[in-house]
């Protein structure tokens, strides 16, 4: 049985990422049963056709974007691009540098979760190699729906959060494999402002990249954005939340019911919070603790976290 999990980052959590496959690798025991991890989601900085998050940290380069997708695809795992910009016009579909991040991972193993029926065509005829999924930030909230979105040709579907712990409506879902299940939404059940979120982080996608040619003092402000529905959430406190899916529930209700695919959000996750979810989805509970402290070490180790030491002083005379 293997049950699949989708982790977030293709930039800032690559490092962790990267030790979450050297444990399982190493340390299989602290895992909980049949975990499996099926892609990195997220993408490259900075990339007009993202969505869902920002993509607002340090640009990439090309080396760095082989050598992630060539350190990931040598493991056996995709990634898969949140090409869900739900604002693009056919002129964005020229945007270098996303059809060079998708030329790069052209390689039949890659995916990219789409919202627009425009980039969705324009991948289909230009990137066929690609699986293509049909993302969450669509909010389809009906049933029926989301069976004639599995009758499209879609490798997988990101179900709204809202269908959480609803078994009797999920019970409806005709190809519960293709499902996947976004286990960890730190937005408050049934957010209104949830659409308008994901709005507001298009428009300031597109913004952020003219701000790179832009002057200090010509800078176009970006659009605020403040959720009072759960906006500084963590693990600890979404539990409480009728969309909150405990671990236990995956192993004991879920996957019985042919769910076999779970999602994981945290792209602009504190990388201290995201150690936390990380440990509470895949680790056992009696092992969570060794493994919290090997993930910290090593972010260290590796300079990802830095621990400033206290700066030397001479005692007066």
């Amino acid at each position: 049985m293997e049950v699949n999990f989708h982790l977030p980052g293709l930039r800032q959590n690559f490092p962790l990422n990267m030790l979450v496959l050297g444990l399982l690798e190493q340390k299989p025991e602290y895992f909980r049963e049949g975990i499996r991890i099926a892609s990195f989601f997220g993408e490259f900085p900075m990339s007009l056709w993202n969505g869902g998050r920002p993509s607002n940290y340090d640009q990439c380069d090309e080396n760095f974007v082989r050598g992630v997708i060539k350190a990931v695809n040598d493991k056996g795992i995709p990634i898969r691009y949140t090409y869900t910009n739900m604002l693009l016009n056919q002129e964005d579909l020229k945007d270098p540098w996303c059809n060079f991040c998708m030329q790069a991972a052209d390689n039949g193993t890659n995916e990219v979760m789409v919202f627009s029926p425009l980039l969705e065509q324009y991948i289909r005829e230009n990137y066929p190699g690609y699986k293509l999924n049909s993302s969450t930030c669509k909010e389809i909230r009906e049933i029926d729906q989301v069976n004639e979105e599995l009758d499209k040709p879609y490798y997988l579907v990101v179900l709204d959060y809202n269908f959480n712990n609803r078994f009797e409506e999920l019970q409806k879902i005709r190809d519960k494999g293709r499902c996947e299940i976004l286990v960890n939404a730190v937005c408050s059940p049934d957010c209104p402002r949830r659409g308008k979120h994901y709005e507001n982080v298009a428009k300031n996608q597109r913004i952020m990249l003219k701000n790179r040619k832009m002057p200090p003092d010509r800078q176009i402000p970006l659009e605020s954005w403040h959720c009072e529905y759960g906006e500084n959430n963590c693990i600890y406190t979404i539990q409480e939340y009728n969309t909150y899916v405990a671990p236990e529930d995956i192993w004991e209700k879920y996957v019985p019911m042919g769910f076999r695919h779970f999602k994981i959000e945290g792209r602009t996750a504190n990388l201290f919070s995201l150690v936390e979810t990380y440990c509470h989805f895949l680790i056992r509970p009696e092992y969570q603790g060794v493994a919290r402290l090997q993930f910290l070490n090593n972010l260290v180790a590796n300079r990802v976290l830095t621990i400033n030491r206290p700066r030397p002083a001479k005692w007066p005379k």
